[in-house]
């Protein structure tokens, strides 16, 4: 599963090559496997080699975190096959568990990743549009050529920085008293999305995430994500997500978000227990 993002700026960028339609995927795009069977990670030792490797940690939207191990496998594949993994972690501030924060904890990542992140998932700013890339000195092209001289001309020429106001809200979320209270916030959408999680199951549906991210990604099996969606929708008035947005393997699933206030949360829980 992929955050849509990913697949569209390739799109623009002239790399897709043409879209398929009998199954739903781009020809010049490599599709990795990450489904509950194996744990949400591909199988590496099967996979075909690529010159970017997408990779979202905790995911978006299954909401799953790579473990340490899985992560030290994605470096170790990116190092034999000359890949450069652009690495997401945008929803770090989530993690409950032991699972890494971000790649730079595994060795050698540094040699083959660049991550990126944003203040729009732990502090609210999806429309203030506030975030960061770190390209390490060590991550070079195969004939040496360090890629932070390529990511510098780009963003020299193509942007021209967040504003001042952008920048001092993000100053003001890292101090103490700002960090303390988003994770005051953080805390409360782990809560509405045990919730979620907690009402899907008592209704017998195989749920994933709600553990190291605010969403929760449910699965109705052999029915269409948008045949599900509609029906949500229509006979509650709750917005969800149909999986098949983000890739054909998100089939049979639908995303639910904790990104509410929590009566909002409880009144929705009380509804799909009535529909279902």
């Amino acid at each position: 599963m992929f955050w849509e993002a990913y697949i569209d700026s390739n799109v623009i960028a002239g790399r897709a090559g043409r879209f398929q339609e009998e199954t739903g995927k781009y020809k010049n795009i490599v599709y990795l496997n990450c489904r509950p069977e194996n744990n949400f990670f591909p199988d590496l030792s099967t996979a075909s080699r690529a010159d970017i490797i997408f990779f979202c940690s905790p995911n978006n939207p299954t909401g799953n975190a790579a473990s340490q191990q899985q992560l030290k496998q994605l470096v170790e594949f990116a190092k034999a096959n000359g890949s450069i993994i652009v690495y997401e972690d945008s929803y770090a501030a989530y993690i409950s568990d032991d699972s890494p924060r971000s790649i730079y904890e595994i060795p050698g990542a540094r040699e083959v990743a660049i991550e990126v992140s944003s203040f729009s998932k732990f502090a609210g700013f999806t429309g203030v549009r506030l975030g960061w890339t770190v390209v390490p000195d060590e991550l070079s092209y195969a004939n040496g050529f360090p890629v932070i001289k390529d990511y510098n001309r780009i963003v020299c020429t193509c942007f021209n920085g967040a504003s001042n106001i952008a920048q001092a809200g993000g100053l003001a979320c890292l101090s103490a008293d700002g960090y303390q209270a988003i994770t005051t916030v953080v805390d409360y959408y782990k809560e509405n999305a045990k919730i979620i999680v907690d009402t899907f199951r008592s209704l017998g549906l195989k749920v994933y995430g709600g553990k190291n991210a605010p969403y929760i990604w449910v699965h109705f099996p052999g029915l269409s994500s948008w045949d599900v969606f509609n029906e949500i929708l229509e006979k509650t008035d709750i917005v969800t997500i149909p999986g098949k947005g983000f890739g054909p393997g998100g089939e049979e699933y639908i995303r639910v978000g904790a990104f509410a206030h929590r009566e909002s949360i409880l009144e929705a829980s009380k509804r799909l227990k009535t529909l279902f």
